[in-house]
Protein backbone atom coordinates (compact mmCIF):
# COMPACT_ATOMS: atom_id res chain seq x y z
CA UNK A 1 0.00 0.00 0.00
CA UNK A 2 1.90 3.15 -1.34
CA UNK A 3 -0.34 5.70 0.70
CA UNK A 4 0.13 4.28 3.75
CA UNK A 5 2.63 4.62 6.35
CA UNK A 6 4.09 1.02 8.01
CA UNK A 7 4.64 2.04 11.12
CA UNK A 8 5.87 -0.45 14.43
CA UNK A 9 6.36 -0.04 18.13
CA UNK A 10 8.36 -1.95 19.98
CA UNK A 11 9.51 -1.98 23.90
CA UNK A 12 11.61 -4.12 25.33
CA UNK A 13 8.71 -6.14 26.92
CA UNK A 14 6.86 -6.79 23.72
CA UNK A 15 5.39 -4.97 19.84
CA UNK A 16 2.71 -3.21 21.19
CA UNK A 17 2.01 -2.32 17.16
CA UNK A 18 3.04 -2.99 13.75
CA UNK A 19 1.07 -2.36 10.66
CA UNK A 20 0.24 -0.11 7.93
CA UNK A 21 -1.57 3.71 9.11
CA UNK A 22 -2.40 6.81 7.82
CA UNK A 23 -0.51 9.21 10.18
CA UNK A 24 1.35 8.69 13.34
CA UNK A 25 1.76 11.95 15.56
CA UNK A 26 4.62 11.34 18.68
CA UNK A 27 6.17 13.63 21.38
CA UNK A 28 9.31 14.71 20.87
CA UNK A 29 11.71 16.08 23.01
CA UNK A 30 11.96 18.87 20.63
CA UNK A 31 7.94 18.74 20.15
CA UNK A 32 5.35 17.36 19.05
CA UNK A 33 5.72 15.65 15.56
CA UNK A 34 3.77 14.47 13.04
CA UNK A 35 4.26 11.66 10.37
CA UNK A 36 2.90 10.85 6.87
CA UNK A 37 4.01 8.07 4.25
CA UNK A 38 6.94 9.44 2.27
CA UNK A 39 8.35 11.62 5.07
CA UNK A 40 11.74 12.85 4.99
CA UNK A 41 13.66 10.51 7.58
CA UNK A 42 15.34 11.49 10.59
CA UNK A 43 15.56 10.02 14.01
CA UNK A 44 14.69 12.09 17.29
CA UNK A 45 14.94 11.07 21.01
CA UNK A 46 11.28 10.92 22.35
CA UNK A 47 9.72 12.50 25.87
CA UNK A 48 6.77 10.84 28.35
CA UNK A 49 3.84 11.14 26.20
CA UNK A 50 0.99 9.99 24.08
CA UNK A 51 2.11 8.48 20.49
CA UNK A 52 -1.67 8.91 18.41
CA UNK A 53 -2.04 6.80 15.58
CA UNK A 54 -4.23 8.17 13.33
CA UNK A 55 -6.58 6.73 10.51
CA UNK A 56 -7.91 9.26 8.28
CA UNK A 57 -9.17 12.07 10.58
CA UNK A 58 -10.02 9.69 13.79
CA UNK A 59 -7.74 8.59 16.40
CA UNK A 60 -7.45 4.75 16.67
CA UNK A 61 -5.08 4.00 19.19
CA UNK A 62 -3.30 5.81 21.83
CA UNK A 63 0.14 4.46 23.66
CA UNK A 64 1.32 6.06 26.26
CA UNK A 65 5.40 5.96 26.24
CA UNK A 66 8.27 6.54 28.50
CA UNK A 67 10.92 8.11 26.68
CA UNK A 68 12.70 6.26 23.61
CA UNK A 69 13.72 6.85 20.21
CA UNK A 70 11.81 7.24 16.94
CA UNK A 71 13.29 6.43 13.78
CA UNK A 72 11.84 7.38 10.32
CA UNK A 73 13.43 5.75 6.84
CA UNK A 74 12.00 5.50 3.89
CA UNK A 75 10.72 2.22 4.99
CA UNK A 76 8.17 4.01 7.42
CA UNK A 77 8.48 4.50 11.52
CA UNK A 78 9.65 2.92 14.15
CA UNK A 79 9.43 3.66 17.94
CA UNK A 80 11.38 2.31 20.61
CA UNK A 81 10.64 2.98 23.75
CA UNK A 82 11.59 2.46 26.81
CA UNK A 83 8.48 1.74 28.22
CA UNK A 84 4.96 1.59 26.59
CA UNK A 85 1.13 1.10 27.61
CA UNK A 86 -1.60 1.03 24.78
CA UNK A 87 -4.47 3.56 26.98
CA UNK A 88 -7.33 1.47 25.89
CA UNK A 89 -8.96 -0.25 29.00
CA UNK A 90 -6.27 1.78 31.51
CA UNK A 91 -8.20 3.04 34.31
CA UNK A 92 -6.96 6.36 35.81
CA UNK A 93 -8.19 4.74 39.53
CA UNK A 94 -5.70 1.16 38.61
CA UNK A 95 -3.04 3.86 37.92
CA UNK A 96 -3.17 5.36 41.22
CA UNK A 97 -3.64 2.29 43.24
CA UNK A 98 0.01 1.82 41.77
CA UNK A 99 1.54 5.05 42.47
CA UNK A 100 -0.12 4.81 46.17
CA UNK A 101 1.35 1.63 46.25
CA UNK A 102 5.04 2.65 45.11
CA UNK A 103 5.20 5.88 46.97
CA UNK A 104 4.57 3.14 50.31
CA UNK A 105 7.81 1.12 48.82
CA UNK A 106 10.01 4.17 48.28
CA UNK A 107 9.09 5.05 51.69
CA UNK A 108 9.83 2.26 53.00
CA UNK A 109 13.43 1.85 51.94
CA UNK A 110 16.44 3.72 53.46
CA UNK A 111 17.21 7.11 52.00
CA UNK A 112 20.58 5.59 50.50
CA UNK A 113 18.81 2.02 48.84
CA UNK A 114 19.90 1.98 45.35
CA UNK A 115 16.13 0.55 44.67
CA UNK A 116 14.41 3.94 45.53
CA UNK A 117 16.34 5.29 42.11
CA UNK A 118 14.16 3.41 39.71
CA UNK A 119 11.23 3.23 42.01
CA UNK A 120 11.04 6.83 42.05
CA UNK A 121 11.33 6.73 38.18
CA UNK A 122 9.04 4.52 37.80
CA UNK A 123 6.33 6.65 40.38
CA UNK A 124 7.34 9.40 38.22
CA UNK A 125 6.10 7.26 34.80
CA UNK A 126 2.82 6.76 36.38
CA UNK A 127 2.07 9.93 37.10
CA UNK A 128 2.42 11.19 33.48
CA UNK A 129 0.39 8.26 32.68
CA UNK A 130 -2.20 9.40 34.98
CA UNK A 131 -2.24 12.72 33.09
CA UNK A 132 -2.20 11.51 30.06
CA UNK A 133 -5.51 9.88 30.81
CA UNK A 134 -6.98 12.63 32.64
CA UNK A 135 -6.64 14.84 30.07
Amino acid sequence: MADKLHFALVSPAKELFSGEVDQVIAPGTEGEFGVLVNHAPFMTTLKNGVVRVLEGDSVKMRIFVRGGFADVTPDGLTILAEEARNLDGVKVEEVQAEMEATLLKIQALDKDDTAKGALQAHFDYLESLKAALVH
